[in-house]
């Protein structure tokens, strides 16, 4: 009877093991759910890529925000003919008449005489040179309505960027937590397998010097049995659940030991530090649903793809009206009399042929903008219905949380009664091992739906903008 009680205490301290142990084999590094944020940050491409967006919509903004300054050109031109391109007798100036020839035929006869030539040539060769101003007055509001949908360009790559960043922190901390489970399970059952290990050897010893029946052992030797097989799979469930949030933080790792290293540590060796701990209950965290979608940068694009259409049917509308600016130009032609001489100029283009084909983009523009407003309705009713499906998965992982604490209190209660059978020899080794396995049950339940509630938490709170933590 004492053997029976010695190996019933045994098994209550070795399944009452609680699943949230704080203890931590040695490792080379540990990583929190903070630091994978960060590293996420920095190594995910998707958000490298989302970055560089918002680094082009402000590139484009300095783009648009130049027409407002005077385009400035430098020219140069240069040419040489195989024969002069202007040739100019008398007959050319006067006229093919009697008088003009005879002329002609007198300045043929006398001009070798003088060293002249009977005829005016040049443009056999010259250049010219020239730098010019202009400065746009009115486009038609194009240049400022360009200037405004460049700024709204920056808006939105912004509000891509946190909606990007958003997304991809759900998705770390999902993957981080189902690997911190699998940890904890972990821990708990390398526990559980070295008390059992410790508990063969005394029934053994019991079974030897008669004091307890063999089955007794058996039942032992069985639970370790399945207990080390639960280690083997849930190890390699560990080793799968840290590549997956590894890969997606730029994390090197190795796995196999002997190829592991400072910079590369062993995949076992990597060990994550945040623990479960108590959350905050849905009633806390609630934020009313209408305030929270318009908070949204989902809703702020919405608003600003109508605001854009807005701005491009009034740069269409640009289009079919006057264009007016000035400019000056100063140069040096060599091409006559090689001079310098500059001048100054006003410009007016009033379209004209256009304004049909303008109306017709005009009204096309119109029925898109249309559609971004419709589309702004329906999806910011639809951020609002996300929203409330959020919270109800919210409080339906809180009430499965809260059932499996009761089943771990009830299983409890189940195993301490079984012992009391067992030592009173009412139930056998093998429904006591059962209950104790129920309990274990109950205890990983607990675990899995910590973590349901823990990443339905943070969909929520990244959504509202409040910290689950």
């Amino acid at each position: 009877m004492k053997i029976k009680t010695y190996i019933a205490a045994t098994l209550l301290i070795l399944l009452h093991w609680s699943p949230y142990m704080s203890g931590q084999e040695a490792s080379s590094l540990t990583l929190s759910l903070e630091q994978c944020r960060q590293m996420s940050l920095l190594n995910d491409p998707s958000i490298e890529n989302a970055r560089l967006d918002c680094l082009a919509a402000k590139t484009r903004k300095q783009e648009a925000f130049a027409e407002y300054f005077p385009s400035v050109s430098v020219s140069a031109f240069g040419f040489w003919a195989f024969k002069p391109m202007l040739e100019i007798g008398v007959t050319d100036i006067l006229g093919d008449n009697d008088f003009s020839r005879n002329i002609e035929n007198l300045i043929a006869e006398y001009a070798p005489q003088y060293g002249l030539s009977p005829t005016y040539t040049t443009l056999k060769y010259g250049w010219t040179a020239s730098a010019s101003l202009m400065q746009p007055l009115y486009a038609g509001g194009r240049i400022v309505n360009g200037n405004r949908l460049a700024s709204l360009g920056v808006e939105a790559a912004q509000s891509q960027y946190a909606i990007k960043s958003r997304s991809n922190l759900q998705t770390l901390e999902q993957n981080y937590w189902q690997a911190v489970s699998l940890q904890e399970k972990q821990k708990t059952l390398r526990q559980m397998e070295q008390m059992l290990d410790s508990l063969y050897k005394d029934v053994s010893s019991a079974v030897d010097a008669g004091v307890a029946v063999k089955t007794d052992l058996m039942q032992v030797e069985m639970g370790r049995n399945n207990l080390r097989s639960g280690i083997s799979r849930l190890n390699g469930g560990l080793r799968l659940a840290k590549m997956n949030l590894f890969n997606s933080i730029g994390q090197p790792y190795a796995v196999v030991k002997a190829s592991s290293d400072t910079t590369r540590p062993f995949i076992d060796d990597i060990i994550l530090d945040d623990v479960l701990d108590d959350f905050p209950s849905p009633e806390q965290c609630y934020m009313p649903e209408e305030q929270v979608a318009a908070g949204l940068d989902e809703s702020k694009l919405l608003q600003m793809n109508v605001e854009s259409k807005r701005l491009e049917k009034k740069m269409a509308m640009g289009e079919a009206l006057p264009s007016v600016g000035i400019g000056a130009s100063y140069g040096y032609s060599q091409i006559l009399n090689g001079r310098a001489n500059g001048s100054l100029y006003a410009m007016v283009k009033i379209p004209v042929s256009d304004w049909g084909k303008t109306s017709r983009k005009m009204q096309r523009l119109g029925y898109q903008l249309q559609q971004a407003e419709n589309d702004r309705e329906y999806l910011s009713s639809q951020l609002v219905l996300k929203m409330r499906q959020l919270y109800l998965e919210l409080t339906c992982s809180w009430e499965q949380l809260q059932i499996a604490k009761e089943n771990v209190e009830l299983s409890r209660l189940c195993a301490e009664q079984m012992t009391l059978n067992y030592e009173a020899g009412l139930s056998t080794m093998s429904e006591l091992m059962q209950a104790k396995t129920k309990l274990r049950q109950a205890y990983e339940e607990q675990i899995d739906q910590t973590i349901a509630y823990r990443n339905a938490l943070t969909a929520y709170t990244l959504m509202t903008g409040r910290t689950g933590d």
